[in-house]
């Protein structure tokens, strides 16, 4: 498969950037790692005019903590993220997110966080080749009218499957969306549409340009399922913020569960994560409950599109969480001595 033809323009700042997408806006996408962009364009999937590299825009990539916050510069790679001691210890779901993203060879050379965070939404019967797609009527992400993945939809059921993003929300990320004359910071948890055609909440002339994640003295988990360790993407993940309690010995004050590729958006569980709130650190059946009850929500948005039964898909969202909260619930006792 080849690429389609496109002009290629290589800013060297950031306001040059910023002032190409403004111009091209709708026929433009921007070029980070490529990871994921390069391999839609040969299947056919995008066909953009222009492609707006940020390989020079040097200073979009770090990691620092500021005021209480980790931020990371949308463009710094997967590597600087695993390799980072910060992210290890104040935002672990990041690390164990990032770890498990593509292949080693993509995280040294390749991926973004940026890039991760914008991927787009997947579906076995779309994300396949021009020719594969010939054979059959378009479905609603490729402009027709169906639905492979769940019959009589009447909508796109493409899901998410960013391994950053579902460790993003758990976290409480933020990010900040640079464009011409402005930016503004949206929370993640805000940022996904619920639309799997156009699955984020921004415009054409925007830069994902920083991720903001609030340091909370909690305790953080990943976990995922997949067929290989790597390469390939999660069947089924979640991210776990746990925050012990200052005040009361072994209790919890605040959790987050975010349960990911089961839907159109990482699913924030308000009501789960409420329920453990004042529990104790060693409430394994409170974490069982949770899990279980993670699992029910998840699976009324879960299809048959990613590679693995329904069934199965939805029985591991209950281990992933519930693995999940026990870590993350040992790791804060251990912390407590």
């Amino acid at each position: 498969m080849r690429l389609p033809r496109f002009n290629y323009l290589g800013p060297d700042t950031l306001e040059d950037t910023l002032d190409l997408l403004a111009f091209h806006r709708d026929d433009a996408k921007i070029l980070a790692g490529g990871t994921d962009l390069l391999v839609r364009m040969k299947k056919g999937l995008l066909k953009p005019n222009v492609l707006i590299s940020l390989k020079a825009l040097k200073d979009l990539s770090y990691i620092h903590e500021e005021d209480g916050y980790i931020k990371i510069g949308a463009r710094t790679p997967l590597a600087d993220i695993t390799a980072s001691d910060l992210i290890q210890k104040k935002a672990c779901a990041l690390f164990q997110a990032c770890e498990k993203i593509g292949a080693i060879t993509m995280q040294h050379y390749r991926g973004t966080i940026g890039g991760n965070i914008l991927q787009d939404n997947r579906c076995h019967h779309y994300n396949q080749s021009d020719f594969h797609r010939s054979g059959r009527q378009p479905c609603h992400k490729d402009g027709g009218k169906i639905c492979y993945a769940r019959d009589e939809a009447d909508r796109c059921n493409s899901t998410c499957q960013s391994d950053g993003a579902t460790a993003l929300m758990a976290l409480g990320a933020e990010i900040t969306l640079a464009r011409k004359g402005g930016e503004r910071t949206v929370d993640l948890a805000n940022f996904y549409t619920t639309d799997g055609i156009m699955p984020f909440a921004m415009e054409s002339h925007e830069l994902l340009k920083e991720i903001i994640i609030p340091v909370k003295g909690a305790q953080s988990v990943y976990k995922r399922l997949a067929y290989r360790s790597a390469i390939d993407y999660p069947i089924v993940c979640a991210g776990v913020l746990l925050k012990p309690s200052k005040s009361q010995k072994n209790k919890i004050e605040d959790v987050r569960i975010v349960v990911g590729a089961m839907s159109r958006s990482p699913l924030f569980l308000v009501q789960e994560s409420s329920s453990l709130k004042g529990k104790s650190l060693t409430d394994v059946d409170a974490f069982k409950h949770a899990a279980d009850s993670s699992m029910t929500s998840a699976s009324t948005f879960a299809v048959h599109h990613v590679g693995a039964t329904l069934e199965h898909r939805c029985e591991m969202v209950s281990q992933m969480v519930f693995q999940a909260l026990k870590e993350a619930a040992q790791k804060a006792i251990d912390v407590k001595g």
